[in-house]
């Protein structure tokens, strides 16, 4: 397996306040790996320096050969990002964005348009193609910024919360479709719910003031508890941090 992504020192100050402490740690293709940590842990701050969007104090980032402080733009052409929050135009409509975001992407005609459409289809935001994006629900909004994420089938998905706002059902379809991308992809998710981990990925690290605590499989880290409950070990894991 080949390291997709690389990450070497990675480290973010903002001030006298270490956001990012010294990371180091490798991602290959195949592998989908859950960030996990509390609040302020650093987790967004990470996956925004491995994106090009905020640059480290020390350290740096090789995403499928590209160093994100050499070459930019080479980086975030490699990378499907969903930030926190998922911005977007609220008045455009979802179509309108995704056309908007395929042009920066340098499509055009007929696979610009096909582009699009399976955008919206994994996504399953047909039904709102027309609405303005501000009159959507936090679910729908979120599924348009997973739609820009996924327009380009970049070899790297970075997601940060990427069902944060979904019914259970649309929880269970975007899983299903980190699932089927899984195997062609190295995919980074932030997310607060550990059954989530447990379903969707292969690996799972926990940070905590900026510093990796753990770094295994769902299956190696419940071990660690008496329990076998992921629960526990992200308490235990993280309580003397």
């Amino acid at each position: 397996m080949t390291d997709t992504v690389s990450v070497r020192g990675l480290v973010k100050r903002f001030g006298p306040h270490t956001a990012v402490d010294g990371l180091d740690f490798d991602l290959g293709t195949g592998e989908v790996l859950g960030f996990l940590g509390p609040n302020g842990a650093g987790k967004s701050t990470t996956m925004k320096m491995i994106c090009g969007f905020l640059t480290p104090t020390a350290g740096t980032a090789v995403v499928c050969g590209h160093d994100v402080l050499a070459d930019p733009l080479a980086v975030k052409a490699s990378i499907g990002y969903l930030p926190e929050g998922a911005p977007a135009y609220p008045d455009m409509t979802p179509l309108g964005f995704l056309d908007f975001i395929a042009g920066i992407r340098g499509y055009s005609g007929a696979e610009k348009r096909a582009r699009i459409t399976d955008a919206m289809a994994k996504t399953r935001i047909e039904e709102v193609a027309h609405q303005p994006i501000e009159t959507l629900s936090k679910g729908f909004k979120r599924r348009v910024g997973l739609a820009q994420a996924l327009l380009h089938n970049p070899p790297v998905l970075i997601l940060d919360e990427p069902t944060d706002g979904l019914d259970p059902n649309q929880k269970y379809e975007v899983r299903k479709l980190i699932k089927a991308m899984a195997a062609e992809k190295a995919i980074i998710i932030s997310t607060h719910i550990l059954e989530e981990v447990e379903a969707v990925c292969t690996r799972a690290m926990i940070i905590a003031r900026g510093r990796i605590l753990a770094d295994a499989t769902p299956e190696a880290l419940r071990s660690r508890s008496s329990t076998g409950n992921l629960d526990d070990v992200f308490r235990e894991v993280t309580a003397n941090a």
